[in-house]
């Protein structure tokens, strides 16, 4: 590290140490638990406190008995919070001054608050700490934060900026003068680590290869995706470019870090310190079976200003459970977006998304792509890219086995594929009016 790392490290824990050490306990705790795994009785302890706060400071948890075991209390989602959202509401935190409130948005697209208490606060800057590190990611790095910096709630401070060596990187419009501009800043300002949406790092890949830049000079250290998936194929032309590591943060606005993408494979280590998991049936709240794609329900073992209780935050997963000598290490062998989002093909299976997300970006000249669902069995390809260079029978002929006999896949190109209020760019998105109405 150079020197005014160092200083940033060491006096980010002189401050925590001085303020009574708790970042650097909830460190130590969740750096265990990633070690060695998680004591089940803990766990089920701070589930029990968690539980019983929420019986007694919320009127919307308010009729359940304080003993309720938690696969009896109800699952919860995005929309759930937001029509009920004074009553989720502790009464002790409600009011508190050293709250922090986190937006997020849900199937509607209109936006709602996430409060966190202090401690919850602090612990997810624990998080954050132990599983950057785990990327390659140290505090006092220089760091570009790529995302949309949209909003009072969003921007830092020049103070902040400053304190956390910390580049801001709006990625609201990618066109090639600003990713141009994004590449002088990376090489310029010797930046060490790229925090980013998915889609916004694989741009700057593309933006590299397409101009056949040299990036010897740079000095990126480490790569850490981060609300999407980001294909293999993507992501090792990353390690490729800038020579090191690049491994996704499994993430949201509401909880927080809540995991890693592990070096070797596509899979994601999980943080069962912070947080507790249930993967359910996709058409019922009944348990998935281990290798049974299924809901990511997430209960939130430290924020008590709103309790998050068995919260269905629209991902999907496939899970592999290990234990021994009564501690947990919790993996989701595959994770996939939305619910929505899934596409399914003619007999109504789903189909992987890495099947489509694989093929379509190795295939060349292809710049953005969105696969839409219109019906059970029709189908839409948007590509925006080099039309000379794209072999679309290649395309077809690699997908459309995945989707049955009777599947129509139309091709359209587009100038753009437009990106959500949240900067993302939808890879995938299902109109059909059968699947929208589970």
């Amino acid at each position: 590290m150079e020197f005014d790392e160092k200083l940033r490290w060491y006096g980010f824990w002189t401050k925590d140490r001085l303020e009574g050490g708790k970042i650097r306990r909830y460190y130590d705790e969740i750096r265990d638990s990633y070690r060695k795994g998680t004591p089940v009785e803990h766990t089920q302890e701070k589930i029990r406190k968690l539980i019983i706060h929420a019986v007694r400071t919320t009127e919307f948890y308010k009729d359940y008995p304080a003993d309720t075991p938690l696969e009896k209390m109800p699952v919860m989602t995005k929309d759930t919070y937001r029509s009920n959202y004074e009553a989720c509401q502790s009464r002790i935190y409600k009011e508190a001054s050293d709250n922090r409130i986190m937006y997020t948005s849900g199937s509607t697209g209109t936006p709602f608050a996430m409060i966190q208490n202090r401690n919850k606060i602090l612990h997810n800057t624990a998080a954050s700490i132990f599983l950057g590190a785990a990327g390659g990611y140290y505090i006092g790095m220089k760091n570009a934060f790529i995302r949309m910096w949209v909003g009072d709630h969003a921007k830092k401070s020049k103070i902040s900026q400053i304190a956390e060596n910390l580049i801001m990187m709006d990625c609201s419009n990618l066109d090639d003068k600003k990713l141009a501009e994004m590449v002088s800043v990376i090489r310029n300002k010797k930046v060490k680590v790229l925090i980013g949406y998915s889609a916004a790092l694989g741009e700057i890949g593309r933006f590299i290869e397409e101009h056949h830049l040299d990036t010897s000079d740079f000095c990126v250290k480490a790569i850490l995706p981060i609300s999407e998936s980001m294909p293999s194929e993507v992501r090792r032309k990353l390690e490729k470019q800038f020579n090191c590591t690049v491994r996704s943060w499994y993430s949201n606005e509401e909880n927080g870090i809540m995991g890693i993408q592990r070096e070797e494979d596509e899979s994601y280590r999980i943080d069962t310190e912070s947080y507790y998991y249930e993967i359910l049936k996709l058409d019922s709240d009944e348990p998935a079976e281990p290798g049974e794609l299924g809901r990511i329900v997430i209960t939130d073992l430290y924020n008590y200003a709103i309790p998050l209780i068995r919260y269905d935050n629209g991902d999907l997963g496939v899970y592999e459970k290990t234990e021994k000598n009564g501690r947990v290490k919790y993996y989701l062998k595959e994770l996939y977006g939305r619910r929505g989002d899934m596409i399914y093909d003619c007999k109504g299976r789903i189909v992987s998304p890495f099947v489509l997300l694989n093929g379509l970006s190795m295939a060349k000249g292809i710049n953005q792509y969105r696969f839409i669902q219109e019906d059970v069995a029709r189908y839409t390809l948007w590509l925006n890219g080099n039309k000379d260079e794209i072999d679309e029978k290649a395309i077809l002929d690699f997908i459309s086995p995945y989707f049955g006999e009777e599947a129509q896949i139309t091709v359209e190109y587009v100038d753009e594929i437009p990106v959500l209020n949240s900067g993302k760019r939808k890879s995938f998105e299902n109109r059909c009016e059968k699947y929208n109405k589970k």
